[in-house]
């Protein structure tokens, strides 16, 4: 017994006497996760340096990590806040964003678009999981093949289409592509309703409940969290699209945000652009996005995981 108990003393000993080891694999993680990060976040802090700087003071000094003459010109330009003397003083082009006008097209254009395929999407997505009709896994399957697709093939028919329609410069024209169903949106919220239990929709069909009446009254209420995944998703997708609404949306009463910066940047009389303006008008046009990621980007994980989407 003595014994045992001095081998253990021993042991004892040598362990606390043993230095720890360094381990070198969790350090070489978190150095590749730190710059990694970096690389990520560092063109957004570039973005906010820019904003935060007076525009005359930029070029002399565009190798400085931090804010050259800080002020906040820019934004009051982007908001249209100064005066075309104002903002020339401060190195300004004189160029304006009607940002109000183009942040409620944006809304317009992103709420049409979110509604219209959430809508349609999760009905689609319903039918594929859950009825039995001829050529179902065929139409799926072309579906599927369709997320293979990319989205420039298919531009130049669809403004055919829309012109012909005359949806030019209308909001209606802007949304029709994107309003009724995507592939992604189908396949997402059907990998969702494949894990919802059929006993619940047996047990409202044994009450005397439609298909339609089921989807309606107790399948979207339980799919509340994928449902506004695909909601939010949609609508960030739609803010910060480009070409399409360049291509439909050119008039003024129809800009959305990002063909609007766009613009500002191409009214330049003279010398460089207001990269200042620019920038602050992209902070404050990306900032709702950041504000919704933040609030729902846990939901927006757990939702993806629990689609079976990796």
């Amino acid at each position: 017994m003595s014994t045992d108990l001095a081998v253990a003393r021993a042991a004892t000993a040598a362990t606390a006497t043993r230095k720890p080891r360094v381990k070198w694999r969790r350090i070489g993680a978190f150095a590749v996760m730190a710059i990694l990060l970096f690389v990520t976040i560092f063109p957004f802090y570039w973005v906010v340096r820019t904003a935060l700087s007076s525009n005359s003071e930029l070029a002399p000094a565009s190798s400085s990590i931090t804010p050259v003459g800080l002020t906040l010109g820019g934004f009051k330009r982007a908001l249209g806040l100064q005066t075309l003397e104002e903002a020339q003083a401060e190195g300004g082009s004189g160029a304006a964003v009607n940002f109000t006008t183009a942040f409620r097209n944006s809304l317009v254009y992103a709420t049409l678009v979110t509604l219209g395929q959430v809508t349609f999407s999760t009905m689609a997505a319903y039918a594929f999981a859950r009825m039995r009709f001829k050529g179902r896994n065929l139409l799926f399957a072309i579906i599927l093949a369709a997320l293979m697709v990319p989205g420039i093939f298919t531009t130049l028919p669809n403004f055919v289409l829309i012109k012909d329609l005359g949806g030019l410069n209308t909001f209606w024209g802007m949304a029709a592509p994107g309003f009724f169903m995507a592939p992604f949106a189908i396949f997402f919220m059907r990998q969702f309703f494949l894990g919802i239990s059929k006993e619940v929709e047996e047990a409202a069909k044994m009450d005397g409940a439609g298909n339609l009446r089921v989807f309606w009254r107790v399948i979207l209420p339980i799919s509340a969290a994928p449902v506004s995944t695909l909601a939010l998703l949609t609508f960030i997708n739609a803010w910060n699209d480009y070409f399409w609404p360049f291509l439909v949306g050119k008039g003024p009463e129809t800009r959305v945000l990002t063909v609007a910066l766009g613009v500002f940047k191409a009214q330049t009389p003279g010398g460089s652009p207001d990269w200042s303006g620019l920038m602050s008008a992209t902070v404050v046009s990306v900032a709702p996005m950041v504000l919704l990621l933040v609030l729902f980007g846990k939901r927006i994980v757990n939702s993806v995981q629990f689609s079976g989407i990796k």
